[in-house]
């Protein structure tokens, strides 16, 4: 590739549409959050000033359950002093620095997230275009890559803020190039490994490597004198080693605590959450998650080696309650359990740090169970941030999977529901426990295009337990966290109605496949099926209420724009919420 290649993707007519559709994304869900309010005109439009009044945009739009503006892309115009301008990302954010709260010290950097989430999008025009009808008949790791949105609620949700034009062509997942894992032998006095009931160490690297890559590797140590027996492998990702590592832990390579012993043979394609990996070569093989010090929606992707000595006890804590749970056993819940975890700590960067510096989490991997190998005949994997995307004629891809299945669009979403949401209702009402239960972190088994069941992941980092009297074993108390009683129910609301249902639900009644009033109503019904299935749990309902007529709003991109390197405290997660007046409940009065 030459210099000019690297960047054949950025031509006029490409950035002209990727802005465009970053600018009806802005406009969309900085009305939803009220960062602005669209003004409506004689003509039936909508218009926004620019902060000194002087820029005018105007779009068409229609408005929707839970707030939500379905702005029309096309429709979008610029115009300073009534002559009509290009549209411009980096102009709308400046424009209106003061409106959405944008300090001097972080609009540049903000200003270069959307830059690289622009770039981003330039990329996956250059893509050839498949229809969601083919894109549903593609395989787990084909939809993986043919996603063209990331998050759907965060207008700056590529950033990957430390990844040069040649590492985004390496390693981002919509380029799908095949990636080799680089491995480090870590001495074991500044390094832990830890797995999961009847898991050793030995056998599950060799397992995961092949023997002849574990005596490659052995070889190396001891042709530099050293004993394999005192160290452990761990995988990284190829721009920590290169970007980070040989700079930031070079007294620990100098020393002979680390050793790069070369790259495994095993080739690994990058999923949507960026810094974890699926075996392509060996689809049955773990997936493995790396630590990545690059900047992406709102956090340095790191991993901490202190969290990681917990990992596998918590996963297999949560599918002991998985299997001994008959209402989650008969929805067909899963997880792909984090099944091993190796963690290296740099002991003077922790002397200078507090436990939540990215410093400390530069070195760390763990081993997630593959789903490829639970699958029966006739099923299929799909990531469930796949239903909300759109391919370039408008047609969605939950629209195409209906489509597949032949059944009426509310029986295909009840069975949806009932594999995904009624567990997570039923893990909050009866055990106090929440997920992280977005797009990408569940993956969806379909069956002739019906959802089959629903596998959840990113158990040990996205799980918490609001229970303050709940028994947890001790590996497992970090879970423990304190919520407001009234926000406990936004675990719901916000991560599930607002940031999943709310574009779902938009999508089939934009295409005419199904109306907002039928979906909300079919969510309706599947809460109250389960409520009557669990009569005991009845003041729980009564106090957590589903049908409430509102809740409050909580706002994701006011956290971005607010502080965009670090969104939310992780010393206190609830306390971060950007709350901004209330939403109207759909199931209300349902």
């Amino acid at each position: 590739m030459t210099l000019a290649d690297a960047v054949a993707h950025l031509s006029p007519e490409r950035w002209e549409k990727a802005n465009r559709l970053l600018i009806r994304k802005a406009l969309a869900e900085f009305a939803h959050e009220r960062l602005i309010t669209p003004e409506a005109t004689a003509d039936g439009t909508f218009e926004v000033r620019s902060d000194d009044g002087l820029t005018r945009y105007g779009f068409t739009a229609d408005r929707r359950a839970l707030d939500h503006w379905q702005v029309d892309a096309g429709s979008i115009t610029r115009q300073r002093d009534g002559v009509d301008l290009p549209l411009a990302a980096l102009d709308f954010f400046i424009e209106l620095k003061q409106t959405l709260g944008l300090s001097d010290e972080i609009l540049p950097v903000y200003l270069e997230e959307i830059s690289s989430t622009l770039s981003g999008t330039c990329f996956k025009l250059t893509k050839p275009q498949i229809p969601v009808a083919e894109l549903v008949k593609s395989g787990f790791q084909e939809i993986e890559t043919g996603m063209t949105e990331g998050h759907p609620c965060f207008v700056a949700n590529n950033g990957r803020l430390g990844f040069g034009v040649h590492e985004y062509l390496s390693y981002a997942p919509e380029t799908a190039s095949p990636v080799r894992l680089v491995w480090l032998a870590a001495h074991r006095s500044r390094a832990a490994f830890t797995a999961g009931v009847g898991i050793d160490y030995e056998s599950f690297v060799r397992d995961e490597l092949g023997a002849e890559t574990v005596e490659r590797f052995d070889r190396e140590l001891t042709d530099r004198g050293l004993d394999p027996a005192d160290y452990l492998l761990i995988p990284v990702h190829p721009w920590q080693w290169w970007n980070k590592l040989t700079v930031t832990f070079a007294a620990e390579v100098a020393r002979g605590h680390l050793v790069c012993l070369g790259e495994g043979d095993d080739e690994y394609l990058a999923q949507q959450s960026i810094r974890t990996f699926f075996n392509s070569s060996h689809p049955e093989k773990h997936y493995v998650k790396t630590a990545l010090s690059v900047l992406n929606m709102g956090f340095m992707r790191g991993l901490s080696a202190a969290y990681m000595e917990a990992t596998p006890a918590i996963n297999d804590w949560l599918a002991g309650v998985i299997d001994n749970d008959p209402v989650l056993k008969s929805a067909g819940l899963s997880i792909i359990r984090e099944r091993a975890a190796v963690g290296y700590r740099h002991l003077e960067y922790e002397q200078a740090t507090d436990r939540y510096s990215a410093y400390r989490k530069m070195l760390a991997a763990l081993w997630r169970e593959s789903p490829v190998s639970s699958l029966r005949d006739g099923e299929s994997l799909a990531t469930m941030a796949s239903l909300v995307h759109v391919d370039h004629e408008g047609a969605s891809f939950a629209g195409a999977l209906i489509e597949q299945s032949g059944l009426a669009p509310t029986e295909w979403l009840r069975r949806y529901l009932k594999a995904y949401y009624t567990p997570l209702l039923h893990s909050f009402y009866a055990y106090d426990l929440v997920y992280m239960p977005h797009g990408e972190n569940v993956i969806l088994v379909l069956k002739d295009g019906a959802v089959e069941r629903a596998i959840y992941k990113d158990i040990a980092e996205e799980i918490a337990v609001m229970d303050p009297d709940a028994v947890l074993p001790p590996t497992v108390e970090r879970l423990r966290v304190e919520v407001p009683e009234d926000k406990k129910l936004l675990s719901i609301f916000t991560d599930v109605f607002d940031c999943f249902f709310r574009f779902l639900a938009a999508n089939l009644a934009t295409e005419g496949i199904l109306a907002e009033d039928d979906f909300w109503r079919t969510v309706a019904e599947v809460t109250r099926d389960y409520q009557h299935s669990v009569p005991e749990l009845a003041d729980k309902f009564e106090q957590y209420d589903m049908f409430a007529p509102e809740f409050a709003l909580s706002c994701l991109n006011r956290l971005q724009l607010r502080n965009n390197k670090q969104m939310v405290d992780l010393a206190d997660p609830a306390g971060a919420l950007q709350l901004i007046g209330n939403l109207e409940n759909p199931l209300a009065g349902l």
